[in-house]
């Protein structure tokens, strides 16, 4: 067992490497052309909750004697009326005499002279599929001998080692999928965090962050980082992480640390758990930044949630932003009076009792996300 692991370490390591990188995905193919002998080898992978405009992703590797071919016609393929891959019994090997139909002897001669064609004379496919998560499809073709049985035992053996990637694969597109959402609702908000260890050693931290603080390497050779602070701030943040992580009675709800005029941290321990066996931050250091929509998206978002006129709409996102409703009208060519108008019917759209809670209701709503 040991000697087989060791013979399909190159074929292995980009699996565990992760499937998610292209680079990975290429290595291993590539791989497994040349461990099979293959002229040409193809890869399709199908997420479950992919969109229909990333339906797929395919990839081709040549052998070095085929450099020159061109590559496979994938859609070309799909058209000759072959087994669609959701036919394909999963983990199993089928040889191109499996994939033919040969009830039609037109259609079968038509097959076999398209394979021609392609310079598929030998070809072996393989699907290895998980309900829920999706599909990876192999295929290697040959123009001169067949595969060997060595060759198609080392497809068919990849076969659990491929699953566990794909599962890995799909979980790690989920997860960058809830941390793009999410970072990028608060991008809009001006939000930035940090994820600090009980040294106030930096973890993590978001591109918000990334772009408002300084980062330097920590002094004892860590891996991480730390935040380059003024001194009295560093000594309270990494005096506040101790004493979160010994968890006394003193420890602070939250703790508000000044770095200068511009930037002030919100210290609060970290209430959430990681995947066991992974590390967790025993604080999160929140920063903002003023942050406003583009006016014109937040009047249109504001006029299709409360059903406001054009005007009304940009009136509101003006007043949200601290002027006056006489000024903003001006600057919407509005009349004094007008603009008074206008205010009120406002109001009764969103359900307001004046200019203070309409800024509330718009501050705390989906206009700044536009």
């Amino acid at each position: 067992m040991v000697a087989a692991i060791s013979e399909q370490f190159d074929l292995l390591l980009p699996l565990i490497e992760g499937l998610r990188d292209a680079a990975q995905r290429e290595r291993f193919l590539a791989g497994l052309v040349a461990r099979t002998q293959a002229r040409r080898g193809v890869m399709i992978m199908r997420l479950a909750n992919a969109g229909a405009s990333d339906a797929r992703t395919v990839l081709q590797i040549a052998a070095p004697r085929a450099a020159d071919d061109p590559p496979i016609d994938i859609d070309r393929l799909r058209a000759l009326g072959l087994p669609a891959s959701a036919a394909l019994r999963p983990d199993r090997v089928y040889a191109t005499e499996e994939m033919l139909n040969f009830d039609d002897g037109d259609a079968l001669a038509q097959q076999r002279a398209a394979l021609t064609a392609m310079g598929i004379r030998h070809a072996r496919w393989m699907r290895v599929a998980m309900d829920q998560v999706g599909e990876v499809t192999i295929l290697l073709t040959r123009q001169r001998e067949d595969f060997t049985a060595s060759a198609v035992v080392t497809l068919s053996g990849l076969a659990p080692y491929l699953r566990a990637a794909l599962r890995s694969f799909a979980a790690a597109s989920e997860e960058r999928l809830q941390r793009a959402m999410a970072q990028r609702a608060l991008a809009r908000l001006g939000i930035g965090q940090i994820a600090l260890d009980e040294t106030a050693r930096v973890m993590a931290a978001d591109e918000v962050a990334e772009r408002q603080l300084t980062f330097i390497a920590t002094p004892d050779g860590r891996p991480g980082r730390r935040l380059q602070l003024p001194p009295a701030a560093a000594d309270r943040l990494e005096r506040a992480c101790a004493v979160i992580a010994a968890g006394g009675e003193d420890a602070p709800a939250h703790l508000v640390i000044a770095i200068n005029d511009r930037l002030t941290l919100m210290l609060l321990p970290a209430q959430f758990e990681t995947s066991a066996g992974m590390p967790c931050p025993v604080a999160v250091a929140t920063l903002r930044v003023a942050a406003r929509e583009d006016e014109r998206s937040g009047a249109a978002v504001l006029r299709d949630q409360f059903g406001l006129s054009p005007r009304e709409a940009a009136l509101a996102e003006k007043l949200s932003r601290g002027e006056m409703i006489v000024e903003a009208g001006q600057q919407l060519h509005l009349t004094a009076e007008t603009a008074r108008n206008y205010s009120k019917r406002i109001y009764a759209r969103t359900g307001t009792r004046g200019r203070a809670d309409l800024v509330r209701l718009i501050l705390s709503g989906l206009a700044p996300l536009a």
